[in-house]
Formats: structure tokens, C-alpha cells, sequence
């Protein structure tokens, strides 16, 4: 099963890698991961995407909570929860295909943010389903380039992740 990690830990050096080296050394894949300090400058806001077991997270789990550096962790996937994730494509558009571009990058909410005489960079946002409709959705073959951030979410409603 996906599950959504978040995780509050101290803006110091080396809690990154410790947190990943803990996946690591349990030979445990990260889907994704993104990190940026929160409102609170000491403090960063991890988020990992890792497919496993109910068991093997909930041992993730407590591992990463005896980490000196994690103040908290919590696993989205367990409630409702909003996710998001960045994509800026790169695509070719001349001639026929530069008109579709745009048409396809309206349909799905996306936008323009670099025009040259042969390309595009669309900007998009969403769940990752969605991206990856947005890929399927235009001809392979014009795809120039990808980057996506990776997942990062939130708890809806009242459930929230601070200190």
C-alpha cells in the first residue's frame, strides 16, 4: 500500500540523511521525498512517499520517532488528506502541435510559463494521477523533458502536524 509519511524534524544539518539512512539500512525504497523549513524556522517539514505494508510502515514509524532530530511523524494515508505535487514539462511546439500544446495544457489547468520558437514549459500541479494523465494525454514523442517535486500533503479538517 502508498503511504504518505510526514514528518516534523529539527532545520539541522544531517537530519535529512539520517532520516533517509534509516529507509536505506532497512533496504526500504522512498517513492518520493520533498523537505522545506515550516513557519517555524528551526523546525522542517519532511514528506516521503514509500509503498509497504501496514506493518513494515508502522515499524518506519517508530523507528523514525527515536530519531533525535524528529520532533514528529505521522502517516496522511491513515485519514482524509490533500496532496499535491509539481510537474514543469518541457515540450516540443512547432508548427500543428504548438496550438494542441496549449489546448491540452488548458484541459488540464496547466500553464505556459516559457515559450521559445520550438517549446513549451508547462506548468502543472495535482495528484500524481493526474500528471501522469497529463503525459499520457500528448504524444511521447514531443515530450522534451520532466521535473516533478514529489508529493507533499497535509491533513484536512482539524488534524494538523506541529510541535
Amino acid at each position: 500500500m502508498r503511504h504518505i509519511i510526514s514528518i516534523l524534524l529539527e532545520n539541522e544539518s544531517g537530519a535529512l540523511s539520517r532520516v533517509a539512512g534509516l529507509f536505506s539500512a532497512r533496504a526500504f525504497n522512498i517513492e518520493s521525498l520533498t523537505v522545506a523549513p515550516t513557519e517555524d524556522a528551526s523546525l522542517s517539514r519532511m514528506t516521503i512517499v514509500s509503498i509497504g505494508s501496514d506493518d513494515v510502515i508502522e515499524q518506519i514509524t517508530k523507528q523514525l520517532n527515536k530519531l533525535i532530530d524528529v520532533v514528529k511523524v505521522v502517516d496522511l494515508s491513515e485519514a482524509p488528506h490533500i496532496e499535491r505535487e509539481l510537474m514543469l514539462a518541457k515540450v516540443r511546439a512547432t508548427g500543428k502541435d504548438r496550438e494542441e500544446m496549449k489546448r491540452v495544457a488548458d484541459i488540464f489547468r496547466g500553464r505556459i510559463i516559457d515559450v521559445t520558437e520550438s517549446s513549451y514549459v508547462i506548468e502543472l500541479t495535482g495528484n500524481g494521477a493526474k500528471l501522469d494523465a497529463f503525459l499520457a494525454a500528448i504524444d511521447g514523442s514531443l515530450v522534451l523533458e520532466t521535473v516533478r517535486t514529489g508529493v507533499c500533503g497535509v491533513g484536512r479538517g482539524d488534524r494538523i502536524l506541529k510541535a
